[in-house]
């Protein structure tokens, strides 16, 4: 019973995402995770219900653990391991170092990002496959998930960074197309820092 219940879950979960992937204008796409506008993130508490990911035993994976391929500016490839678990602290690693000023609170970063939620190994949001650039626009304080204000502090132009966003730095209990208690896995292009 408690299987066909996941499973009715999941189906109306994945309704939801392609419903909302449909939906909206080109806006409204954001580097939030989903194709809705960018929103702050909402905190999940810690009686939150269990996570929708499958948390494999053994010790929480690090940056290292996720492998990326593709060089600055094409689409990357995002393979996230089977053998560590999520992450419950914000990771970064720069894959490639650019150049310039480091970006600082209120200043602007024009982006490209790749998005990957990590219970289902799943591409969820790309803007290098909609082939526009995403301006995130007083970064500390910009109206996306925390993990993008916290992550991308010290980015320079010409930087590819991985970020690995828990869920209480992204979406918490869930929403924007993006299930409860997801760790979101970003690799963010710097193309502009002003």
């Amino acid at each position: 019973m408690q299987t066909r219940v996941r499973l009715a879950a999941a189906a109306l979960l994945s309704l939801s995402v392609l419903a909302t992937s449909a939906c909206g204008d080109d806006d409204e796409k954001a580097a939030d995770g989903a194709s809705a506008s960018p929103s702050a993130s909402s905190s999940a508490d810690s009686s939150a219900s269990p996570s929708a990911e499958a948390a494999p035993a053994g010790d929480e994976c690090t940056a290292e653990d996720i492998a990326v391929e593709g060089d600055f500016g094409a689409t990357p490839t995002i393979t996230i391991p089977e053998d560590c678990a999520a992450p419950t602290t914000l990771l970064t690693k720069d894959l490639v170092t650019g150049s310039g000023p480091a970006a600082e609170n209120g200043d602007t970063v024009e982006t490209n990002y790749h998005l990957v939620t990590w219970s289902d190994k799943q591409v969820l949001d790309s803007s290098f496959e909609r082939g526009e650039t995403f301006p995130l626009e007083d970064l500390g304080n910009a109206p996306v998930i925390d993990g993008w204000n916290q992550g991308l502090i010290g980015v320079q132009k010409g930087t590819r960074r991985l970020l690995v966003v828990p869920p209480e730095l992204g979406y918490g209990q869930g929403g924007n197309g993006v299930a409860p208690n997801e760790t979101l896995v970003f690799v963010v292009d710097a193309v502009s820092v002003s």
